[in-house]
């Protein structure tokens, strides 16, 4: 058993560096049009310019937009999660934040960090943004070498999995299968990036991505045999 109050639980959103494929500079526009070869599936349908809203999913032709992250508090029934986010259009900007308050959150070298999927997505693609934009990565989020025993990083999916090597199981199927309420909202992942570059409603993301931190502590919660934490003990932070 982890202690949970040593564990930090985030997510991030993100979404294509550009608002649509003819924004781009030509030279990616080439780029994206080899990376979009191996991608689309049905050749009638799809287009390199249709399905550039997945671009958003890799590091090389996206960014991140927002990063929320939670910690708990307290014991039982009594405890409480802080939620903190870090948005804005400016990348750099929000990493470096993070990267500083993960930084000191992380100095006594006995934290963790989880996520669901978190070792496939959240947390590499993180380091690569943060090298794109130069920024050095903090210890506790880069694996470069260390050991495998020796990485402080926690995986929601993973844990579910139970060494099962066979699919992927997204956090609301989990959440659901586990009986842990999950907001009703009218956003998901793959809306994020319309919600971001034709609505330009970030506060819309930051709360469906601090939604999603919830979840994530849920669930680890319930698969240690925690109680769960109450609505009115959701805390977030400026």
């Amino acid at each position: 058993m982890y202690p949970v109050a040593s564990i930090l639980f985030l997510d991030i959103e993100t979404v294509p560096q550009y608002s649509s494929y003819n924004e781009q500079p030509e030279e990616w526009k080439t780029l994206w049009g080899l990376k979009a070869q191996y991608l689309i599936r049905n050749k009638e349908e799809e287009t390199v310019e249709t399905i550039y809203p997945r671009a958003g999913i890799y590091a090389e032709f996206g960014k991140i937009v927002c990063i929320s992250c939670g910690f708990i508090q307290g014991a039982g029934t009594d405890k409480k999660i802080i939620l903190k986010s870090f948005a804005g259009d400016e990348e750099k900007k929000l990493l470096y934040e993070f990267s500083e308050m993960l930084k000191k959150w992380s100095a006594d070298g006995s934290k963790f960090l989880c996520a669901h999927n978190g070792k496939e997505f959240d947390f590499p693609y993180l380091c690569r943004r943060m090298v794109i934009n130069q920024i050095a990565i903090p210890s506790i989020l880069n694996m470069s070498g260390k050991k495998p025993w020796e990485v402080n990083h926690l995986d929601t999916m993973e844990l579910w999995k139970f060494g099962d090597f066979k699919n992927y199981t997204s956090l609301n199927l989990l959440a659901h299968s586990l009986g842990i309420q999950t907001p009703k909202d009218d956003i998901d992942g793959s809306m994020v990036w319309e919600v971001y570059w034709k609505e330009k409603n970030l506060p819309r993301i930051v709360t469906y991505c601090q939604k999603d931190v919830v979840t994530v502590a849920q669930i680890f919660l319930r698969m240690n045999g925690e109680p769960l934490i109450r609505e009115e003990n959701i805390e977030i932070k400026p």
